[in-house]
C-alpha cells in the first residue's frame, strides 16, 4: 500500500511569511500608485492549495478603504512581481483586507485607562 505523501510541516506559514516580506519590499519599491502611501502588512493567510492570499494591512495616513481598492486594483501587478521571486508552482491570487486591530486596540487601551483613572479618583 502506498503511503500518502506529506509535505513540509509548517511549509504554508513559510510561503506566507515570504509573500509578506516579497509585498512589502515591491509595494515600497515598485508600486507608484499614489492612492497607496504608508502601507504595514500586519499578516498574510494562504489557502491550502495557495490558490488565494488575504494580506492583512493597516495605514498610517490616508483613507483605509481607498488604500484597499488601489491594492486590489494593483493585485496582478503585485502577483507578477511575486511570480518573479518565489519559487512555487503556483503563485495565489492576492485579496488585500484592512486590518482594524490597531484601531481597536488604541481603543482598548482608552477605555482601560479611563477606567485606572476614574478608579483613582474614587480611592
Amino acid at each position: 500500500m502506498a503511503s500518502k505523501k506529506q509535505t513540509t510541516p509548517n511549509r504554508g506559514y513559510r510561503v506566507a511569511d515570504q509573500i509578506q516580506r516579497d509585498l512589502t519590499e515591491i509595494i515600497a519599491r515598485e508600486l507608484k500608485d499614489p492612492r497607496v502611501g504608508m502601507v504595514t502588512l500586519q499578516a498574510v493567510e494562504v489557502t491550502p492549495d495557495y490558490a488565494h492570499a488575504k494580506v492583512f494591512f493597516s495605514v498610517l495616513v490616508g483613507d483605509p478603504q481607498e488604500t484597499q481598492d488601489a491594492l486590489n486594483q494593483a493585485a496582478g501587478f503585485l502577483r507578477n512581481h511575486l511570480f518573479k521571486r518565489l519559487h512555487i508552482h503556483t503563485v495565489p491570487t492576492l485579496h488585500f483586507v484592512f486590518d482594524r486591530t490597531t484601531e481597536r486596540a488604541a481603543d482598548m487601551n482608552a477605555l482601560i485607562a479611563k477606567a485606572v483613572s476614574s478608579r483613582g479618583k474614587e480611592d
